[in-house]
């Protein structure tokens, strides 16, 4: 049983956790602050691709990085970088379509925080960026911890998107999700249902996980 899938799928999910992570929480604490009006807009926009078809977001992805569109041909020309079809093309798609999760869910717990806490810092001479590392985000650490687990989780199993941008490719962009297409398409339902309860069976694991450390959390309270 080739493990090159499992691998492939466990890399892109954390390499986009990471990165939805800290671009989720800028975006989550600084939109939380704005006017209605704009929060809106804003809401709209980063939350569009959670409920687009995942095929959309990789036909859209397509007309940018595609090798004969503007972004595709630039790196192409100028670096010789081809942006689809490589096993890292699968975390822009990635990207795009969990960190609505990380967005919603980490902009909701800012939103649920006590601002009293800031003030109360603020008149004992504490910086924002202290207020921030030290108090704000260890306040909301629970809503972070639940979109950086569901961004990951939601990775791990993102097909329509990945598919379109990176394609399937044996030992080169193949993941969970594309090999259980490839191999259900090709007549291979044992191999097929080996990598389902592979998914499933860290998708609970990850879960589990995340239900464990939140429990000390709660005793404190």
């Amino acid at each position: 049983m080739d493990l090159y899938p499992l691998f492939n799928s466990l890399r892109i999910a954390a390499i986009a956790a990471v990165f939805v992570f800290f671009v989720g929480i800028a975006a989550a604490y600084y939109i939380a602050k704005t006017p209605r009006v704009i929060k809106g807009i804003l809401d709209v926009l980063f939350t569009l691709p959670l409920v687009l078809p995942p095929t959309v977001v990789g036909y859209l992805l397509l007309l940018l990085l595609g090798p004969k569109r503007a972004i595709g041909s630039f790196f192409l020309d100028h670096f010789n970088v081809r942006l689809t079809m490589q096993w890292w093309s699968a975390v822009f798609a990635v990207i795009v379509v969990v960190f609505p999760l990380m967005y919603r869910t980490a902009r909701g717990a800012f939103e649920r925080f006590d601002e009293d806490l800031a003030d109360a810092g603020r008149t004992l001479g504490l910086s924002n960026t202290h207020i921030f590392w030290r108090i704000r985000l260890p306040y909301c650490k629970q809503g972070i911890i639940a979109g950086v687990v569901l961004s990951f989780a939601r990775a791990l199993g993102e097909y329509g998107a990945t598919s379109m941008i990176a394609g399937y490719t044996p030992g080169k962009t193949a993941t969970v999700s594309t090999a259980v297409y490839q191999l259900w398409r090709t007549g291979n339902d044992a191999l097929a249902f080996k990598w389902v309860l592979i998914n499933i069976a860290i998708s609970a694991v990850v879960l589990l996980a995340v239900n464990l450390l939140e429990r000390p959390q709660r005793r404190r309270y």
